[in-house]
Order: structure tokens, then C-alpha cells, then sequence
């Protein structure tokens, strides 16, 4: 069987990269300032335009994809003889998961020849990218599509995701925290860092002063959990904050240099929900990283 990997837009992969990889994303959406958006090509995105915007109290949103979506991208696959092999963003930050598994049983139906599996990643950003990067890797070495399916679902809770935002109020407004918590954060002008949990859902685990502070806190959760440093990819993500990325990876290398840091800027959906100055870092950690708090 040949497997096609699809996955979505959140996993923060450049298009140069996906391209190479013969990855196919598919797109969600957003809104700003009422106009419904997809990013199809991160060469084309502004980042530092789209982050802007939103500091000068642009409005910005997002929109749960429909089931159509992915079986408009994926059907072509099928027609030409390829199996499916989809990654997705966490279900338990956003209902894009669910959409997608309902289009895949849509075209099981449909295409009852075909193979078509799904692997929630329980992540977002580059920490979606990674276990994307991984399922290529295992497609190319011609690995069991049963033993890649069982590897990228133990991945995908090893993987850990942890960031800091600017504002929580992003996080607040569009219902991925708690406004209890948001509100302090915002009111104390504190930075708090945050995680994937176990299910996948974004909990505040420290509040720390200062900016300088919190990368050095992203950093000490590097020391402490990272493994196998030198065989693994490392992933930083940063809405509109170059300099800060470029700071932490320096840091990283110092502690426990990756075989490789990967550095994107958020893209224009998920970076709806964390908002302009986030920083974000991605590695495959010890285990218990999600559970452990």
C-alpha cells in the first residue's frame, strides 16, 4: 500500500517543507476583521502584519473546518490508488479533529478498497509538526502502517509542548482557558507558562515575572525533561519575536544541543488563539511530562 500523509495547518510546517516531503495540508481557517481566511502558503504570510494587527486590537477569530474540507483535499488521493495516513491538531483544543474523522469514515464508505487512518497528535503548532516529520520518516522506511500508527500515538504523548503568551486574554477570548486564570494573569502583568496536558488541553502550570524570566522557565523545563536530545528535532514557535526564538535555541544548544531546531513563526490560526509575542517550544520528553503537574 502507498500512504499519503495529510495533515492540517496548525502543524506550523513551511510550505517549502511540506512541498519537499509531499505532505498535504489541509487549511483552516480564520477571521479577521471579518473576512474569512485560509493560509495556504506560509511564504506568502505576513507574520509580523497579521501580529501587528492584532496589537492594534484588530479582530480575529476562528472557525471550526467542516467534515467537506477534508474530504474535498483527500478524495483525490483515494481516486489516484494512495491509502491515507492523517495527523492531525489536538481534540482537545479544537473540534478540527472530529471533523476530519467524520469525512474519513464518509470516504471509508465511499472507497472500501482504501486504507485511511487518523493519529490526534494531542498537540498544535510544530508539536503537530513533529510527529507529522515522524510519520514521513516511518512511510519512507516502509514500516507497517499498523506499528506506524501504534509509534505515532505513543509519540504524540512524548512530545512536549510548552509556551508562554504575552496576554492571556487571546486565550481567554476564544475559550481555550479559563477566565478566572486569564484574568489574573492579565490584571499582574505576569507571564504564565502553559502546557498540553494528557488530554491535550492548554493548563497554566507556573506564572513567571518578567519576560527574560519565562524563556529562562521554558528553558529549565528543557533541561529537566528533554531525552534523547541529540537524535530529535527540536521545534520554537513565535508570534512576531524572532529575536526571543533565536535567544531560546541558543539556550537549548548550550543545555542539550537537538539534532536539529526548527524555527517558524506562528501560523495565522492557532496564532489567533495565543496572540502577538507568544514563544513556543516543542521536544520529545520524558515520560509523564503532560501528567506530571
Amino acid at each position: 500500500m502507498s500512504y499519503r500523509i495529510f495533515t492540517d495547518t496548525s502543524a506550523n510546517l513551511s510550505t517549502d517543507t511540506t512541498e519537499a516531503l509531499g505532505i498535504t495540508v489541509v487549511p483552516l481557517s480564520y477571521i479577521l476583521n471579518g473576512e474569512e481566511r485560509m493560509c495556504t502558503d506560509t511564504r506568502k504570510f505576513d507574520g509580523a502584519g497579521y501580529y501587528g494587527a492584532i496589537r492594534k486590537h484588530a479582530s480575529v477569530n476562528t472557525s471550526q473546518v467542516n467534515p467537506f474540507r477534508f474530504e474535498e483535499y483527500m478524495e483525490p488521493a483515494l481516486q489516484a490508488g494512495d491509502d491515507i495516513l492523517y495527523v492531525g491538531m489536538s481534540s482537545g483544543i479544537s473540534g478540527s479533529f472530529a471533523s476530519a474523522k467524520m469525512a474519513i469514515e464518509q470516504l471509508k464508505e465511499k472507497y472500501p478498497e482504501r486504507d485511511l487512518r487518523a493519529v490526534d497528535t494531542l498537540s498544535a503548532s510544530l508539536a503537530e509538526g513533529i510527529v507529522v516529520l515522524k510519520a514521513v520518516e516511518y512511510v519512507n522506511a516502509g514500516m507497517d502502517i499498523d506499528e506506524i500508527e501504534r509509534k505515532l500515538n505513543e509519540l504524540s504523548y512524548s512530545v512536549c509542548q510548552i509556551f508562554m503568551v504575552d496576554d492571556l486574554m487571546h486565550l481567554r477570548r476564544t475559550g481555550r482557558l479559563s477566565n478566572a486564570v486569564a484574568l489574573a494573569g492579565s490584571v499582574l502583568q505576569i507571564k504564565p507558562l502553559l502546557i498540553g496536558d494528557e488530554q491535550g488541553k492548554i493548563v497554566c502550570i507556573k506564572k513567571e515575572r518578567g519576560r527574560r524570566r519565562a524563556i529562562e522557565g521554558l528553558v529549565k523545563v528543557y533541561e529537566t525533561y528533554v531525552e534523547n536530545a541529540g537524535e530529535n528535532i527540536v521545534g520554537i514557535a513565535h508570534a512576531d519575536c524572532a529575536e526571543d526564538a533565536e535567544h531560546l535555541a541558543t539556550r537549548l544548544r548550550e543545555i542539550a544541543p537537538p539534532k536539529d531546531i526548527i524555527i517558524e513563526c506562528y501560523e495565522p490560526v492557532t496564532g489567533a488563539h495565543v496572540g502577538p509575542d507568544t514563544l513556543a517550544l516543542f521536544f520529545v520528553g520524558k515520560d509523564g511530562f503532560r501528567s506530571d503537574r
